[in-house]
């Protein structure tokens, strides 16, 4: 079929005059008709590729229908925008223009250096689990300094409670979350407080239970797998129907929902050894798109490591993605302050580790072959993701617990300056901005009795292994979704104020130091064994911060011919729930008269040593 980033193809679709025709890729059928509840059944006509056309006089929004493949297998619309009743029901015919209504003309999206991510599950993030009810809590991220939130998957999955990772119809906005309008007007909604939205995608596997795609064509790889699923076809016989639904699912995202740009499910298990990689098909598409919009799409992809080839440029062997997640830096800070050293930990704990992964101001990737070049390549640190936590990193623990219920009230404000001060593109999950304390664990919904064993005895294999003492809640269990609803009235509560105030000047701060221009970084350890100096020159301003990693108190030096600095935070100060009294200041001497700082146990300090104080070029701080 012929490429398009004008408007949709596949499913059914409306002209502007409200006309509707229908097109379903079904290259193993020997005839296709569309049958609607109230109008009847038309037969469809074969064109070249595999794909069946029909027109539909008479067909309305609402009007529910399936396709007939070889007049008696009744399926419905791979391509569904709305399954009112689920993944087990008919679809419902959808008109994209009530979305397009919705688009806030002058929007001109978030550049890729202004990205502060706030990633959240539609189900738990309000009461009603909506996307109406998400809409309340939207003032609150615009207060707190959040540019770009991030919405775990959306597409319909089995039941009411999903991750979203196991959605099998990739087009249709799941209908107990309030369905595509609902969807887009909470887009417009963040859009009219400067806020973008991005979308995980999931386009490496199906879920198990109601996938109906492999009964229209060859829609999994011959001998392929992944951890959760047989892989898809994007590169065997027959493929090019796969790749064009995947296409045309992302630009419906960017196009029609005005959507800012996608999260890339695990891009490591998307299965494809043709001569152009389906990633890089997908950022060409994105860029045509942004030839008629004027807008930049964000393609961001989560990878196994090692992955920054992703975020190269084609011409240098890469995807041409605009960035990547990148969990070391979560892994150094989270296996330094929690001590646990289990699993994917054993390798981290060090201070040692932890500067080398926050000091990359590019992140190399020698380690992995590119052909064609034989010296290392790196990315900007600003096209890497960093978090301390995240869905997988929380809710892949047995008990779900967040880093509140793993490290004291100090700890926290360290771990947030870690991450809202480096040179990465930061993003926070879901109530880490509070200290939200209720878990968030592994939820499902399923029907069907063997998917649900399969899933729970897999869950339990799991959760089994080292270092994951206790057992884990059962998914399918009503109890694990409520139980992972956060609390949002509880972060006006007790120490959850101040956390959140603190985590709010970190981003002001970032916006107003670092963001206009990050031309030079620098991390190394301090003279404290367990302490760590950040520095940055950026737009004029020099800044220092300094961060103390161990429970004991110590004494930081810094460069004895520097002037104090203008202190801007310290994390021990009464104002952040710290037990310092206000004005009391880390700066001082040590014996020798030379400026140093005093700093207690897991504190962090920012200081502008700019014009006033003045940080020469080659302090020798490292």
């Amino acid at each position: 079929m012929k490429r398009t980033v004008n408007r949709r193809i596949l499913g059914i679709n409306f002209s502007p005059g409200g006309i509707a025709e229908a097109l379903v890729w079904a290259p193993w059928a020997g005839s296709v008709s569309v049958a609607f509840e109230w109008r009847g059944t038309l037969p469809m006509t074969p064109l070249p590729g595999g794909y069946w056309h029909a027109a539909c006089p008479g067909v309305r929004h609402g009007d529910r229908y399936h396709f007939l493949l070889d007049g008696r297998t009744s399926l419905p619309d791979p391509a569904s925008l709305w399954q009112p009743e689920g993944v087990h029901g008919p679809s419902a015919c959808f008109d994209l223009g009530r979305l397009h209504r919705l688009h806030l003309d002058n929007w001109k999206g978030i550049p890729s250096d202004r990205l502060i991510l706030y990633e959240l599950h539609v189900g738990v993030s309000s009461a009603e689990g909506t996307f109406a009810g998400l809409d309340k809590r939207l003032d609150h991220l615009a207060d707190l300094g959040v540019t770009m939130i991030e919405l775990m998957p959306v597409g319909q999955f089995p039941g009411r409670r999903n991750w979203g990772y196991d959605g099998v119809f990739p087009f249709a906005v799941q209908n107990t979350y309030g369905g595509a309008e609902e969807l887009a007007k909470l887009v417009a909604a963040c859009h009219r407080r400067g806020m973008g939205v991005m979308l995980d995608v999931v386009y490496n596997h199906l879920g198990p239970e109601g996938n109906v795609l492999p009964q229209f064509g060859p829609w999994h790889a011959r001998g392929k797998g992944t951890p959760w699923g047989r892989a898809i076809n994007f590169d065997g016989p027959s493929s090019e129907g796969v790749r064009r639904y995947y296409l045309e699912n992302a630009l419906m995202w960017l196009r029609d929902f005005d959507m800012d740009g996608l999260r890339l499910d695990a891009v490591h298990a998307i299965r494809d050894h043709g001569p152009l990689h389906f990633l890089q098909e997908l950022r060409q598409e994105a860029d045509r798109l942004s030839e008629k919009t004027g807008r930049d799409y964000l393609l961001v992809a989560e990878t196994a490591a090692p992955g920054m080839h992703y975020a190269l440029p084609p011409g240098e062997g890469g995807m041409g993605l605009d960035a990547i997640w990148y969990d070391d830096f979560h892994h150094a800070v989270h296996a330094l302050l929690t001590g646990e050293r289990h699993g994917y930990y054993r390798d981290y704990g060090s201070m040692d580790r932890l500067v080398q992964v926050a000091g990359k101001a590019t992140c190399p990737i020698a380690e992995e072959p590119v052909p064609g070049k034989t010296v290392p390549l790196s990315v900007p640190a600003r096209r890497v993701v960093v978090s301390l936590q995240n869905h997988d990193q929380v809710g892949n623990r047995p008990g779900g617990e967040r880093l509140t219920a793993l490290l004291p009230f100090e700890a926290l404000k360290l771990a947030a300056g870690l991450l809202l001060l480096s040179p990465f593109t930061p993003l926070l999950f879901m109530g880490e901005e509070y200290g939200e304390e209720k878990p968030f664990l592994f939820f499902t919904d399923y029907s069907d009795p063997l998917v649900t064993d399969r899933m729970q005895k897999g869950r339990r294999r799991e959760m089994s292994g080292p270092g994951r003492a206790g057992k884990a809640p059962d998914p399918q269990s009503a109890e694990s979704f409520l139980r992972s609803i956060p609390d949002p009235s509880a972060g006006k509560e007790g120490r959850k104020r101040p956390l959140f105030s603190w985590y709010r000047e970190l981003i002001r701060l970032r916006k107003r130091y670092l963001l206009p221009g990050r031309q030079s970084w620098k991390a190394g350890q301090g003279s404290f064994h367990a302490s760590l100096l950040m520095s940055w020159h950026a737009e004029g301003h020099h800044l220092l911060a300094a961060a103390n990693c161990s429970e004991e108190p110590g004494l930081v030096r810094l460069p004895p011919d520097m002037a104090l600095p203008r202190l801007l935070l310290f994390s021990a100060h009464a104002r952040w729930g710290g037990p310092q009294k206000d004005g009391l200041s880390p700066l001082g001497q040590d014996a020798s008269g030379k400026p140093c700082l005093h700093l207690p146990g897991q504190t962090f300090v920012l200081m502008l040593a700019g014009p006033e104080g003045g940080l020469p070029g080659n302090s020798g701080i490292f």
